[in-house]
């Protein structure tokens, strides 16, 4: 009798099932690991703003603060004070990581801007991310969860928002 090599259709069943049981359970851990590094690279992208920020007031003192455009700028770019190439020009085209980023200057009468606003909500609210970030003036780093899209100031500044960590 001649012995035949080989797996059967039962073994090969057997480990397709124990493969999609593992998949199971391995792809969700994934998803949020994935959504936590793009909240942490959003803070950290939040705190790099902030810096720019004050980098750009100390720069450029008539003028105050600045909008996120005006902190970037193209890759090769000379600083001035419509483009201060103090950030990344990724970052100041307002999106990375899977958030959306806005930094908006005002002033509170004066002639110079000397209030900001900077605000990061993710683009698809459960894929990208669940945490949307605000910070002003003061570089507190704010967030609420789940987002529920970009802050204004009053939620920032009132407590609606809670100190990151």
């Amino acid at each position: 009798m001649r012995r035949q090599t080989g797996f059967s259709l039962i073994e090969l069943l057997i480990v397709v099932a124990v493969i999609l049981i593992i998949a199971a359970i391995a792809i969700p851990s994934l998803l949020r690991a994935r959504i936590a590094a793009n909240e942490s690279s959003a803070a950290a992208s939040e705190r790099t703003i902030a810096t720019a920020e004050v980098t750009y007031k100390l720069a450029y003192p008539t003028i105050g603060y600045a909008d996120l455009a005006s902190l970037g700028g193209p890759v090769n770019c000379i600083a001035s004070s419509a483009s201060a190439c103090i950030i990344d020009s990724l970052l100041s085209a307002g999106t990375k990581s899977g958030y959306t980023f806005a930094a908006t200057a005002s002033s509170s009468g004066g002639l110079d801007m000397d209030q900001y606003l900077t605000t990061a909500v993710p683009q698809t609210l459960n894929v990208t991310g669940v945490k949307a970030f605000c910070e002003i003036e003061d570089h507190v780093i704010m967030f609420i969860t789940p987002s529920a899209g970009p802050a204004n100031r009053a939620a920032c500044d009132n407590g609606t928002y809670q100190v990151a960590q």
